[in-house]
């Protein structure tokens, strides 16, 4: 007597619309990931061993070790930097700023100075140093 085995039936799985899938996912992430704006301010940051020259078309915000901060070559109050650097923006069409701070100037003034600049419409800040000899 013969009996009647079933067939084993072999599961396939098709993953070409799975890796369609994994494929858009990965485009999707990588475009959106790249719009989202990161909070703070982008500085283009002078290297120490060499030096650009100092450009005098740019606005120069200058900040003593006692804290006097001098707009150009006027001292001017905290309070009045933002009207005058979003006067300034307007009048000559430029989103740049140098900031000249001592060695010995608190951390906190100069980024409320920055932070004052970025309000101001002001998107390039440049921060001046020496050149190492």
């Amino acid at each position: 007597m013969r009996l009647l085995t079933k067939k084993t039936r072999t599961v396939v799985i098709s993953i070409t619309s799975l890796i369609d899938v994994v494929l858009l996912l990965l485009i999707f992430f990588m475009l959106t990931t790249s719009f989202v704006e990161q909070p703070g301010m982008k500085l283009d940051l002078p290297e120490t061993e060499s030096t650009a020259g100092e450009n005098t078309d740019e606005l120069t915000v200058t900040i003593s070790s006692e804290g006097e901060v001098y707009l150009g070559d006027e001292l001017i109050d905290l309070e009045n930097l933002k009207a005058e650097l979003q006067k300034y923006k307007e009048d000559n069409n430029t989103s740049s700023l140098v900031i000249k701070a001592d060695k010995t100037t608190p951390h906190g003034t100069v980024v409320r100075i920055m932070d004052i600049a970025k309000i101001s419409g002001l998107e390039k800040l440049i921060i001046a140093s020496e050149k190492v000899k």
